[in-house]
């Protein structure tokens, strides 16, 4: 059985599109997922599926999502080894040991390498973006709440949906991830 993690954007941010964790939860248990788990309240879900069509993955929890909540929530998906293969590609690790200052955007599709670009630092700007595949890796060494290079940055210069999470938690879904 394979192993995901399930990334909804923009959930329980800012106190807008509030959603129970326990009642996500539920949802992927009613989706047929199995050893279904949440970490914090941002609406991250790992869970197994015997499934391996990514789309049909998506499809099956954007309904039950939409269902239950009534509206249109973007959904990522990574599997464990796009995860493992997240981790061993971060270029910022040999020059940041701080794991707050280390987040990765993970889009929806691949913007394509012509995409690195437009993802330059604005004048003033002393973190950097790193464009690989479908990952954006996202160095701030004067923390994330001051840099402009936040989620909405990335999306508009991308052309791509996207969800920013924190080194910390990426390191601890692909934890629970690995361990089920």
């Amino acid at each position: 059985m394979a192993r995901y993690v399930a990334l909804l954007r923009a959930v329980n941010v800012g106190g807008a599109s509030s959603m129970a964790m326990a009642e996500l939860k539920e949802v992927f248990v009613s989706c047929g997922f199995d050893r279904v788990a949440t970490y914090i309240r941002s609406g991250n879900v790992v869970f197994g599926c015997p499934e391996t069509d990514e789309a049909a993955i998506l499809a099956e929890i954007g309904r039950a999502v939409t269902q239950r909540w009534g509206r249109d929530v973007p959904v990522l998906l990574r599997s464990l080894a796009e995860l493992d293969a997240m981790i061993a590609a971060n270029p910022y690790l040999a020059v940041q040991t701080d794991q707050t200052k280390l987040l990765v955007t993970m889009l929806s599709s691949d913007p394509g390498a012509d995409k690195q670009a437009a993802l330059a630092s604005p004048p003033g700007e002393t973190g950097t973006l790193t464009l690989l595949g479908r990952d954006v890796f996202v160095h701030v060494p004067d923390g994330y709440g001051r840099s402009k290079l936040g989620n909405a940055f990335v999306e508009k210069k991308t052309g791509v949906v996207g969800t920013t999470r924190n080194w910390r938690s990426v390191l601890k879904l692909r934890e629970m991830a690995a361990a089920a």
